[in-house]
């Protein structure tokens, strides 16, 4: 299982951004997978979570402002990031699990002015 995570970057606050996770070496339609984050000094929290069924969940402090998608065509979920301020500013890894857990890269995001 490989996860590949991209679209990370500097952004002013306001600014929006979207991640990339692109999954492959599973049945990506039967998974559901997640967006987690950590921030300097922090622990891993998750972000956002959808379902094989497309329903989704999200952490307290970024309802309203994130949504997670994903194409089952290209193996493929995102994050579009919306309203960004500096608490956002983390590592972002895309996950699922299969009879372990799986972890992309990470993608480095940081909102600053």
């Amino acid at each position: 299982v490989q996860l590949q995570a991209s679209g990370g970057g500097l952004v002013q606050p306001g600014e929006s951004l979207r991640l990339s996770c692109a999954a492959s070496g599973i049945i990506f339609s039967l998974q559901a997978m997640n967006w987690y984050r950590q921030a300097p000094g922090k622990e891993r929290e998750l972000v956002a979570s959808i379902a094989k069924s497309g329903n989704t969940n999200y952490g307290d402090s970024v309802k309203g402002r994130f949504t997670i998608s994903r194409d089952n065509y290209k193996n493929t979920i995102y994050l579009q990031m919306n309203s960004l301020n500096s608490e956002d500013t983390a590592v972002y890894y895309c996950h699922t699990r299969s009879y372990k857990d799986y972890w992309g890269q990470g993608t480095l995001v940081t909102v600053s002015s």
